[in-house]
């Protein structure tokens, strides 16, 4: 495991003092916004994780290499770099043994978070249940990784893109709890309504650190998400986003997007259609999770 893993010292440090640590992912930088905006965004997420007491440590696979807490240059790379692929459960294997670069998803970071003994997540949103899934099966990794990996994701819900009421059948039938912060109703990444109720609202970090650290002693494999609404004010039009979203859908049916490029087309396609304005949503919904996210890990810390 030594040899395909590979630690910053400031995180080996935070494992090895008890430290409170968040993880996050890559594919944000590699594939989710432009260059340099890609870049600030991550940077500013690693100092609000800091402001909060807690220890960043963003995830990629660069030149074959797991690797846990990147440096300012390697985030740089990132942003820049064109051959950087977007990387799955089942791309790692792949990604190691050609020695190339990786930038990795809810479930990739997940599965590296855990072999480095980081325990929670902030990301922006999970993967779910594709719209027509009952035709084309297209159900996103990041599920089946929510039920079986100990790490919590706090995220702003399920992308809109998505379908959000079988995404929540899904994790139900395989034991995963949804988690709603201050919040009865699951958001939907851009807005802060879905129609959807969650399993449990949890008004402080501290209790979402008791129920997970009960979850994990009684053996209850899997993580959690923790459904946390992009703030009233960054949130976009319900009725606007919908509509973009259904357009961009449309557009990537008759093109015949499918699997891993559809999230990136779509999300790339509601950004131009919303003249930009979904872009800067989702930056503010990244750092009210990396915010609570940081919160959690030092109340998991406290009772470690």
């Amino acid at each position: 495991m030594k040899k395909y893993l590979n630690i910053s010292p400031e995180v080996n440090e935070a494992l090895k003092k008890g430290k409170a640590l968040v993880a996050l992912e890559s594919t944000i930088i590699s594939h989710g916004m432009p260059y340099p905006k890609n870049v600030e965004t991550a940077l500013n997420v690693e100092k609000i994780i800091r402001d909060n007491g807690a220890i960043p440590a963003t995830i990629a696979i660069l030149k074959g290499v797991l690797k846990v807490g990147l440096t300012k240059e390697e985030i740089e790379y990132l942003g820049k770099a064109k051959n950087v692929l977007k990387t799955s459960r089942r791309d790692i294997p792949f990604i190691v043994s050609k020695k190339s670069d990786g930038a990795t998803t809810v479930a990739s970071t997940m599965i590296i978070a855990s072999l480095a003994g980081i325990k929670v997540f902030a990301t922006g949103g999970i993967g779910g249940v594709h719209r027509g899934a009952s035709k084309s099966f297209d159900i996103s990794a990041d599920l089946e990784e929510l039920s079986n990996t100990d790490v919590a994701v706090v995220c702003a819900g399920a992308k809109s893109i998505l379908d959000i009421g079988l995404t929540l059948e899904y994790l139900e039938t395989h034991g995963v709890p949804v988690v709603g912060y201050k919040t009865e109703e699951m958001p939907a990444f851009y807005t802060r309504k879905s129609g959807y109720k969650v399993d449990y609202t949890v008004d402080s970090p501290e209790e979402i650190a008791l129920a997970l650290k009960a979850k994990w002693d009684l053996g209850l494999k899997g993580g959690m998400v923790i459904a946390n609404p992009i703030e009233e004010q960054y949130q976009m039009d319900y009725d606007t986003i919908t509509a973009a979203i259904d357009k961009a859908i449309k557009e990537a049916d008759e093109k015949g997007i499918k699997g891993k490029d559809s999230t990136p087309f779509l999300l790339s396609k509601v950004k131009e259609i919303t003249g930009g304005d979904s872009l800067e949503s989702n930056i503010m919904l990244v750092y009210n999770n990396a915010l609570l996210g940081a919160k959690i890990a030092v109340e998991l810390q406290k009772i470690s």
